[in-house]
């Protein structure tokens, strides 16, 4: 029987965090490296990378920075080559790179729409094909989607109107479910965390614009904070999960449970 410590340790493990330079990505990034596991950060802008990188590093682990579109295939298989000449293997992939646009329905821009589909539910099933792959010669593997809760329900929309970002994260929701049991065979564990509001550079004119209304729909009455991601990263990540697959996990304040 592994003690709980023990099961929790990535110590020597290897995570690919997409979107891992900036924001929701770095903070989890940041908590896998505190648990043990080297990091490889990939996200557009190489010199964000290689601050995050260098962040990490201080934490004791070794931190890989590279640039990626991973919403291109060729791009994708050049971070999976990179990071197993670095590493020799992969252990954990984080798909979290992603966005929204804002904007009505009726006024949403069909490019935007499809840009938007693009990162956020192509991208990590193009990540999840090229590392899983990986995986499944290794058999074994832990893959994290990084949802919302905008992919559970409909949202208001005097605080939010993002159409596409919610089906966007709908269609990764229920991607987690499928893969899950279609990989569950080759100890693929695949599961899904559902973020509520987390203030970000990229949201923080929607919150200053929207807060009473964002804050009045979260119980605890705040925003996500620094840490509120870093325990269930771990969690996904390591042994402690060894037996949750397909599970859609919201980390919200309490947001859903209204």
């Amino acid at each position: 029987m592994a003690s709980v410590k023990a099961l929790f340790d990535l110590s020597g493990r290897v995570s690919v965090v997409t979107g891992g330079a900036t924001g929701l990505g770095l903070q989890m990034a940041t908590g896998l490296a505190e648990a043990g596991s080297n990091i490889v950060v990939c996200s557009r802008k190489l010199e964000n990378c290689e601050q995050a990188a260098r962040g990490i590093e201080k934490l004791g682990v070794k931190a890989l920075a590279l640039a990626a579109d991973v919403t291109q295939p060729d791009q994708v298989e050049a971070v999976k080559d990179a990071t197993l000449k670095a590493f020799g293997r992969v252990d954990v992939l984080v798909n979290n790179a992603g966005r929204a646009w804002v904007a009505p329905p009726e006024e949403m821009p069909l490019d935007r729409w499809q840009q938007i589909m693009d990162l956020n539910i192509t991208a990590p099933f193009i990540c999840s094909q090229v590392f899983g792959r990986e995986m499944i010669r290794q058999k074994r593997g832990k893959i994290i989607n990084i949802a919302s809760i905008a992919g559970l329900q409909g949202r208001n929309p005097k605080a939010y109107s993002s159409i596409v970002y919610s089906t966007s994260k709908g269609a990764l929701v229920n991607f987690t479910r499928d893969l899950a049991i279609k990989w569950a065979q080759h100890n693929i564990h695949v599961n899904c965390i559902c973020p509520g509001f987390f203030v970000t550079p990229i949201n923080q004119k929607l919150f200053e614009k929207g807060a009473e209304q964002i804050l009045r729909e979260i119980p605890l009455g705040r925003t996500g904070g620094a840490d509120d991601l870093k325990g269930i990263a771990v969690l996904l990540a390591s042994d402690a999960s060894n037996f949750m697959t397909g599970a859609i996990i919201p980390v919200d304040g309490g947001a859903i449970a209204w």
